[in-house]
């Protein structure tokens, strides 16, 4: 298996050089038709898509109006996640972005990111408990996961993987782009089940009421849907207030 990974990969390399354009550059239409199905095949680095996460948060952060660290709402947050920064193996890193979306995100190298909207829209336990579930995002690997698929089914992305599994530089654009797909992200019914699961749990350990989890959601239900805010994202169902309750029950076996 080690020679077949390193033919592929050196085959690979082979494509891609056979893409350089004639004055030495490379003609990256021509190398993508002819060795992206190879680049596809090929182990995209987990630390290299965590670089990017961070490269991605920096660009959405600077065209996002985020709390100053006086700000009440930081204050706030930092209060409710003391003791979080470093936590269960994660290195987390939070801000308040200071708009009315009703909504947070977390990327893959524990970046967290909580609005305003989300902090007006709930009490303090049910915040706790949203953050939660976007640090399992993160410690499940959901996060890593979607930025890697998103990178390998994007050509333009493709361009700047290199077969050895490592993103070469990408545009303030592309890395917006990767940053607003965070934002917007949509996880599979087992991953949302999961994360549930997995801040139940946390919220336990931290000495909080695990059944935050659940009053969060139907808090988000009550005021915008089983659609709205948050939940666009991360939409609610009867399985999922189930699946709380059965996580919940779990904890006192």
């Amino acid at each position: 298996m080690k020679i077949i990974a390193k033919f592929v990969v050196g085959w690979a390399g082979i494509l891609l050089l056979g893409g350089c354009a004639a004055e030495g550059g490379l003609d990256m239409q021509k190398a993508m038709a002819v060795g992206g199905g190879v680049l596809q095949a090929t182990t995209l680095s987990e630390d290299s898509v965590k670089q990017t996460a961070t490269l991605a948060a920096a660009e959405m952060d600077s065209q996002t109006k985020v709390a100053a660290e006086s700000d009440p709402y930081v204050a706030r947050l930092r209060k409710l996640t003391r003791g979080l920064e470093n936590y269960d193996g994660l290195n987390l890193n939070f801000k308040v972005y200071l708009a009315p979306d009703v909504n947070a995100f977390a990327m893959a190298d524990g970046t967290v990111r909580v609005y305003s909207g989300l902090l007006d829209a709930m009490p303090d336990d049910q915040v706790l408990a949203v953050v939660a579930h976007e640090v399992g995002h993160v410690k499940l690997k959901h996060s890593y996961q979607q930025m890697r698929e998103q990178i390998l089914a994007d050509t333009a992305f493709q361009a700047a993987a290199s077969v050895g599994g490592y993103i070469g530089s990408l545009t303030s654009s592309q890395l917006g782009q990767l940053g607003k797909t965070a934002i917007q992200a949509h996880f599979s019914q087992a991953d949302e089940l999961e994360a549930d699961a997995y801040a139940v749990k946390a919220l336990s350990a931290l000495g909080k009421d695990p059944r935050a989890m659940k009053t969060s959601i139907q808090t988000l239900e009550g005021l915008y849907g089983a659609g709205g805010g948050f939940l666009s994202s991360h939409p609610s169902n009867p399985k999922r207030i189930e699946q709380i309750d059965a996580a919940i029950a779990n904890l006192k076996k």
